[in-house]
């Protein structure tokens, strides 16, 4: 069963996002989706120093069965890329939510936090798309 941290936010498009103490953003994949995908073997992420709207198609992430795009949840620039995916994409698969992260935001808008969606409404997303 796919693990759902309630300290985290969620995309419809399986995205993670969580706030750090400095005010910027983390953001991965979720548990969920690394697990749909299978093994992952690659992963484009964003340049870092790049500005992004919510939405817009910021990498690709690829796995033994599929590739799926990688979507910016809120709108910023971005500040940092995990490179050790480069080598180890892999990594996304074993840690999710922590070493698997893929790209940091610096946010521009506060309210983009809103449109994110809760553990409990991200769950009730996944087991809809299932049936």
């Amino acid at each position: 069963m796919a693990d759902f941290p309630d300290s985290i936010k969620y995309t419809a498009t399986h995205e993670w996002v969580r706030r750090e103490d400095d005010g910027s953003v983390t953001v991965g994949i979720s548990d969920h989706a690394q697990d749909a995908m299978g093994d992952i073997v690659y992963v484009e992420l964003p340049e870092a120093g790049a500005t992004v709207e919510v939405q817009d198609e910021v990498g690709v992430i690829e796995s033994v069965k599929a590739a799926a795009d990688i979507y910016a949840p809120i709108a910023g620039a971005i500040t940092a890329v995990n490179e050790k995916l480069e080598d180890a994409p892999e990594t996304v698969n074993e840690s999710p939510y922590e070493d698997g992260w893929l790209f940091k935001i610096e946010p521009i808008e506060s309210t983009d936090w809103d449109n994110l969606l809760d553990a409990a409404a991200y769950m009730a997303k996944c087991e809809q798309e299932e049936h």
